[in-house]
Formats: C-alpha cells, sequence, structure tokens
C-alpha cells in the first residue's frame, strides 16, 4: 500500500525540465551544431582558395631575378628606413623581433617591382646557376569542390540533411580556340576558287535533295517502329539548327512540318503522366518497360520541339540573330510563319496531349498578330478548337488565356478575337441539362424500406434490378455530366466577364459589335439578376446615337433573346425596343441591307412570332406594312426573305388580311413617316406593293407575292409548294443569296431564232426576176472600167 501511495504521490516533472529532455530540443542542438561546423568548414575553404588564388596569380607573372633587381630612385635603404621607426616608443626586443621577421618573409608575399632583396648582403664570389635565374611555376593543386546545401528530407524520426557538389564550370579556353579555326576555314574557302552562279544553284539543289533524303529516311524509320526507333526524333530536331546558309530556311521549314506530322501520327490517344518513384522502383515486364522508356521519349522530344518553335517565333518578335547567322531577318518571317502554322496544327489535331495548355498560351497571342496571315491562321484554328471540343477542357483554358489578354491590353485587341468565342458549343449542352433537369431524378430504395415492403425474392430481383441500372447509367455517360456542367458553366462566367466589362469600361471599343453579337447568342443563358440592368444598358447604348444599324440591332436581339429565355417570368413590356427596330427598317442601306437582312429576320422572328401573345393587331400591322414598303428596294435574297416573314406574320395574326382589301377601318390616315407602329393607323391601308413584285424579276419573289395577295393559303390553290413552304426566312435569305453576284436560281437560256424548217425551190415570186438575177450573176463585170456613162440611155437627162 505504501508503495502504490508514493507513486500516487510522485511529482510530476515540470514542463520546462521535460523540454530540456526532449529529443526535439537534442536533434535540434545536434542540427545547430553540424550546420556551425560546415560554416566554418566552407569560410575555411574560401579563405584556401582566395590563397591559392593570389599564388597563382603572382606564379603567371615573370619577375626579374633577384641578382639583377635595380633599386628605385629614391627608395631608401634597409638601415635608413630603420632609423626612421619611431624608436624611442619602441623596446629592443620589438626591434631584434621586426628584423627576424623581415629576414623570414617570403618572395610569394611581396611584390618583387617595388620591395628589396631579402638579402641585402652578399657574398662577392658567389655565383647562381642559370636554372635558378629562371622564375619557378607552382604546380596547381585540384580545387576542392564546393557542396551546395539542399533542403532536407522529413523522415518519421529525423530530418536528413541533403547537399551536392557544385558543378564546374568548363572554361573558355576551349571555345576561344573554335572561333579562330572557324576563321581559318573561312579563309580557306574564301582563298578558294568562287563558284558561278549556275555551279552554286546546282551545288544548293544538290545539298538541298540530300537534306530531304535525309529527313524522308529518319521519318519512314520512325512511323514503321516508333517504340524502337524514338531516339530518331532527336536527330531530326537536330537539323533545326541547320547552318549551311544557303539551304538553312528550306531544311528548317521542312523539319518543322515532318516532325509536326510525325508527332500527329506516334502520339497515343492518352496523357502521359510522370512515373512516381514506387513505380520507377518497382519491377516490371519488359514490354512494359520499353512502353515507358517509349513515353518518356516521347515526351522530352515533343517537348524540346513545342520549345524550338516558341524560341523561332520569339526571335522573329524580338528580330534576334543566332550566332550562326545562318538565317537573315528577312527570312525569319517565313520561318515563324511556319512555326505557328505547326503549332495551330498540333493544338487542334492533339487536344488530349501534354503540353496542351501551353500551345493555347502561344498561340492565342498572335490572333492579335499585325500580321493578318498569322492573325487568321490563329483565329481559324482557335475556332476548329472550339467546334470540336465536346469535353469544356481546352474550352476553359483558352477562355481564360483570352480574358487576360484582353484585360492586360486595356480592350485594344482586335474583334476577331472575341468573334471566335462564337463557336463556343454551350448552347447545346445547356439545353439539354434544362430538358433532363424537369426530369424526375431515379431514387433507389434504401435497405429498410425493401425488407419492409418487399418480399425475400423480391429483394433479390430489385438489388439486380439496380445494380443493372447503375451499370447503364454509367455506360451512358462516357464523360460525367457534371463535370462537363462545372467546366461549361465556369467557361460562360468568364466569357460574361469579358462582356461585361467592355460594357462598363470601353463602350466606344471597336470590341463592342462582337460583345453585342456574343450577347445575342448567349443572353438566353445569362443570371436572371443581370436582366434589369443589361437591358437599361442595351436601351441607352441605342438612344445615345453612337451605334450602327448593324450594332443597333445586335442591342435590339440581344434584348428580345433574354425575354425569350428566363425573361418570361418578367412582367416587361419591351415597347422603347419594337419602336426602334420600326424606326431602323426604314434607314437601312439598300446596298447593304444584304449585310443586315438576316438579323432583321431573327429579330422578327424573336419580337412578333414567338411572343404573338404579348403583340397586339396594330403593332403586328405596322410592320407588316413597312416591310412591304422596303421590299421594293431590297435585293431579291433580301426580298425572299422579307416576303416569306410577311407570311408569317399574317399566319400569327390572321386578321391581318384586311389589309389586301381597299376599304377602310376606323378613323385616320395611315402615317408612314411615324416612328410609332402603335399609332401610325396601319389598319386605313393596304399592301398595295404586292402588284408590283408580282411583276418582279425573280421567279421566287412572283411566287411569293401572288401567295400573299391571295391571303396566304396553306392549301388549294395559290398556295407554296413544299420547298418553300416549309422553309425559315432566315434560311431563304441564305438558299437565294446573290453575295456572288450571280443570279439564283440561273436565269434560263432565251429562245433559238433558228427556223425549224427551210424553203425547197424558188424563194421569189417573180420569175422574170430571178431570171434577170440569174444573168447577172452569171456574167462577169469588168472592174476595169469605171464609165457609167454607157450604161444610161440615150433620153435620160445628165
Amino acid at each position: 500500500m505504501g508503495t502504490g501511495k508514493r507513486n500516487h504521490n510522485k511529482r510530476r516533472p515540470s514542463f520546462r525540465k521535460l523540454l530540456k529532455t526532449s529529443n526535439v530540443k537534442l536533434g535540434n542542438k545536434l542540427k545547430n551544431k553540424q550546420f556551425k561546423q560546415e560554416n566554418a568548414a566552407k569560410k575555411q575553404r574560401k579563405e584556401q582558395r582566395k590563397l591559392r588564388q593570389a599564388i597563382s596569380d603572382v606564379s603567371t607573372k615573370a619577375p626579374q631575378p633577384l641578382e639583377r633587381y635595380h633599386k628605385k630612385p629614391g627608395e631608401p635603404d634597409e638601415e635608413e628606413f630603420l632609423e626612421t621607426l619611431p624608436t624611442d616608443m619602441m623596446e629592443e626586443d620589438d626591434m631584434e623581433e621586426i628584423r627576424a621577421m623581415a629576414q623570414r618573409a617570403s618572395f610569394i608575399t611581396r611584390d618583387l617591382s617595388s620591395c628589396a632583396p631579402v638579402h641585402a648582403k652578399k657574398r662577392k664570389g658567389e655565383q647562381v646557376a642559370a636554372y635558378e635565374k629562371t622564375p619557378r611555376k607552382m604546380k596547381k593543386k585540384e580545387e576542392e569542390k564546393e557542396l551546395i546545401h539542399l533542403l532536407p528530407i522529413k523522415d518519421k524520426s529525423r530530418l536528413i540533411p541533403q547537399s551536392m557538389e557544385k558543378p564546374v564550370q568548363p572554361k573558355e579556353e576551349d571555345n576561344d580556340s573554335e572561333p579562330e579555326e572557324e576563321t581559318e576555314t573561312v579563309e580557306e574557302e574564301e582563298a578558294g576558287p568562287s563558284l558561278s552562279a549556275e555551279e552554286q544553284l546546282e551545288l544548293r539543289a544538290q545539298k538541298l535533295q540530300e537534306r530531304k533524303e535525309r529527313i524522308a529516311h529518319l521519318g519512314s524509320a520512325i512511323l514503321s517502329d516508333p517504340h524502337t526507333n524514338i531516339k530518331k526524333v532527336k536527330e531530326m530536331r537536330a537539323m533545326l539548327m541547320e547552318t549551311d546558309p544557303s539551304v538553312a530556311v528550306t531544311v528548317r521549314k521542312l523539319v518543322m512540318v515532318s516532325l509536326m506530322e510525325v508527332f500527329k501520327d506516334i502520339v497515343p490517344s492518352y496523357r502521359i503522366r510522370p512515373l512516381t518513384e514506387a513505380e520507377k522502383a518497382a519491377k516490371v515486364k519488359k514490354e512494359t518497360k520499353q512502353l515507358r522508356e517509349f513515353e518518356e521519349g516521347l515526351v522530352s522530344q515533343y517537348k524540346f520541339y513545342l520549345e524550338n518553335l516558341e524560341q523561332v517565333v520569339k526571335d522573329w518578335k524580338q528580330r534576334k540573330l543566332k550566332a550562326s547567322e545562318a538565317v537573315s531577318l528577312d527570312c525569319y518571317a517565313g520561318l515563324a510563319e511556319v512555326a505557328v502554322r505547326c503549332m495551330c496544327e498540333l493544338m487542334v489535331a492533339l487536344p488530349h496531349f501534354n503540353f496542351h495548355n501551353n500551345i493555347i498560351v502561344m498561340v492565342v497571342p498572335h490572333m492579335n498578330d499585325s500580321t493578318r496571315k498569322v492573325s487568321e491562321m490563329c483565329c481559324d484554328a482557335v475556332k476548329k478548337l472550339l467546334k470540336q471540343d465536346k469535353l469544356g477542357d481546352a474550352s476553359l483554358a483558352l477562355v481564360k488565356v483570352v480574358s487576360g489578354i484582353v484585360k492586360s491590353r486595356n480592350y485594344h485587341v482586335k474583334p476577331e478575337m472575341l468573334r471566335t468565342l462564337l463557336c463556343l458549343r454551350i448552347k447545346e449542352v445547356e439545353v439539354k441539362k434544362d430538358t433532363e433537369a424537369l426530369k424526375p431524378k431515379q431514387k433507389f430504395m434504401s435497405y429498410q424500406e425493401k425488407k419492409k415492403n418487399l418480399s425475400r425474392m423480391q429483394r433479390k430481383w430489385k438489388k439486380a434490378e439496380e445494380k443493372l441500372q447503375k451499370e447503364l447509367m454509367e455506360a451512358e455517360a462516357s464523360e460525367s455530366k457534371d463535370k462537363k456542367l462545372k467546366l461549361h458553366t465556369e467557361t460562360l462566367n468568364i466569357v460574361f466577364l469579358i462582356y461585361f466589362r467592355i460594357l462598363k469600361k470601353a463602350q466606344k471599343s471597336v470590341l463592342l459589335p462582337a460583345v453585342l453579337e456574343g450577347l445575342a447568342k448567349f443572353a438566353h443563358l445569362i443570371n436572371l439578376e443581370f436582366f434589369d440592368d443589361l437591358l437599361a444598358v442595351l436601351h441607352n447604348l441605342i438612344v445615345c446615337g453612337d451605334l450602327s444599324n448593324r450594332e443597333s440591332l445586335h442591342c435590339i436581339q440581344t434584348a428580345f433573346h433574354i425575354l425569350s429565355g428566363q425573361g418570361d417570368v418578367l412582367n416587361i413590356d419591351p415597347l422603347k425596343f419594337y419602336t426602334h427596330l420600326y424606326k431602323i427598317l426604314l434607314t437601312l442601306s439598300a446596298a447593304r441591307f444584304a449585310e443586315e437582312a438576316g438579323i432583321v429576320l431573327q429579330c422578327l422572328d424573336v419580337m412578333l412570332t414567338k411572343r404573338r401573345k404579348q403583340v397586339t393587331l396594330l403593332r403586328a400591322q405596322a410592320f407588316l406594312k413597312r416591310l412591304s414598303t422596303i421590299s421594293l428596294h431590297t435585293m431579291p435574297d433580301a426580298t425572299v426573305g422579307i416576303l416569306a416573314a410577311n407570311r408569317t406574320i399574317m399566319h400569327a395574326f390572321p386578321k391581318s388580311d384586311i389589309m389586301l382589301d381597299n376599304e377602310m377601318q376606323g378613323s385616320g390616315v395611315y402615317l408612314p413617316e411615324l416612328d410609332e407602329p402603335e399609332y401610325c393607323n396601319p389598319q386605313n391601308t393596304s399592301l398595295w406593293e404586292l402588284h408590283s413584285l408580282k411583276r418582279h424579276y425573280h421567279p421566287v419573289v412572283r411566287k411569293f407575292a401572288a401567295h400573299l395577295m391571295r391571303g396566304a393559303p396553306s392549301e388549294g390553290g395559290g398556295s407554296l409548294s413544299v420547298e418553300l413552304s416549309r422553309r425559315l426566312p432566315v434560311e431563304l435569305f441564305e438558299d437565294y443569296s446573290v453575295k456572288d453576284m450571280t443570279f439564283n436560281p440561273p436565269v434560263g437560256a432565251p429562245p433559238s431564232k433558228k427556223k425549224d424548217h427551210f424553203t425547197i425551190g424558188h424563194a421569189f415570186l417573180d420569175s422574170e426576176l430571178k431570171t434577170q438575177i440569174d444573168q447577172v450573176l452569171a456574167t462577169e463585170p469588168d472592174l476595169t472600167s469605171l464609165n457609167f456613162a454607157e450604161h444610161r440611155g440615150s433620153g435620160e437627162p445628165v
């Protein structure tokens, strides 16, 4: 009991004592001690290095022998120097010690050009051998390698310090000798016989053929067996550094394109990730090891190839020349163009492989390049990439880079850069997501519900059915729909961020038309919270009057796309936008209407057809009359589209057929110059323009005019053919486009004026006239005499 009580009352050690005896502190002390020792050793090595450097500097000089030393004038002797010292403050022992130190001074520590010799007194008969007069060189000791301390590695029990030897840089003696050799060879070549222009061309063609055969041989070897011959990619890549000035540009271009095609063929259909340490240490089969070596070599060579392409473009942009100067600055533009083309092809062809984001970062800035060819090439490649991207990874990376460039350059970029964003495939996925969101999600029964409601056999069948259903769901979704939706949502947020920044800060920028086009396409995906502010901004842009007709039409189209999507829940009457469109229609130029007709027809479809329940009859009749008015002076393709839109309006508003009669309803007179569609009295006019269009030279226009004059019937007499009745106005406008300045449909050939039969026999009814003509034709006239008096009768007056 006493022992137990004593243990219970034992005093627990204090925290300070525990801290003193802790392993952590002991370990820290040991590390500090080792660190101090390493620092001291490092300092000592540094001092030794400085001493060796001083010795080597002195040994390289050619000092004069001691016997030939001539004292400088005015230099005091040693005895005079000692006499000048303040001896009154020094003791005798100190003076003796100074003299002894002077005798023991080494010749290395003295400056031979200014100090007196050590041995002041020489024997007269002493002779010095010749080898003693020559300066001696000390053997250079090998320098101790300097250690570089790295970050330690943490183990379970302790920290393991890491260090490595500092790499020794080779001296530049060999490099200095190489230019001398090159200059010698150049001088030898110049000294040789000069070639004529024809011989130089033949020599260049011969060299170029050799390089081409070499490239073809390496390429065919790599493609025949990539796993074995992956090292030959390095040999082909080395030809990018061709130094022969006569063929350097052509060979480099050929190598760039050849390597691009080789990589497009041998790159696998998956992304190669780096191996972990455990995977490297594990034993694998011979085939697996060979595959790993191939993947590692492929990734490294692909990386070096992309770096070479990037360096070519940078040299062209910065107007830099290589050390070899094999390629002039004028030729670098062609090399850089080929390099950009190769990067564009790889970006489109290999979106799944490594370094794809790096290629995007290199290509996207050149969309704003001053060279038109390079800019168009990059824009086309980006459009192709966005159109074929189904997963959304590449689209997200590209949109991020575009956003950063637009912001960093303060919105001074080309509009084509933003127009490429119209190729994003977000709309299709979002539509599918909306339809699937309405479906009830399938819910599997829990174990308690099965046990309560189902029998044992039913539970067994239910389990198998749920397992099969899960497998089917996994097989149906090749990619995770949630992941795809997340990527598309993030991409769309960045796109709207770009658009809203420009609307807020750069409303007078050249980017505004592209922004309005993008908003018109993606407006139905905008969050409901931004609707009021966005509609107010669009209305202010139209009212300010700084926009062109096309930009104003894009604003109207964007507003109605917003209201036709999630904006249906908002109780907003966009009468001001109807007024803007009604006003713009008369200001559209007949020559340039072909560019804006497509947007007008899209606006009419969204404003009148899809919102027919919110549109009054007077408003629809006003648009019907104004469209008929402008159809008289537009091109035939636009006229066909306008008449097709009128047909759609008459079907959506059946009571508008009153405009086909001459009778007036109500009071007032039609006011065509009024810009308010509700108050221009369109019910008191008629569509007399259809009579003029009925005699139009275009056959399709004539068909539509006759069809509308009969009230646009769907069946029976006066109805259109199936090819015309089932086409939308925008589609008909595109089908009968005349942008190539040709008739569409082509004009038929005129009828032949030749007779189908010929008259057989005499063509003259008077036989006497026929005989006289035959006599005249039978006799040969005498052309020598021109006396016309002989043929005149005697009774005829002169």
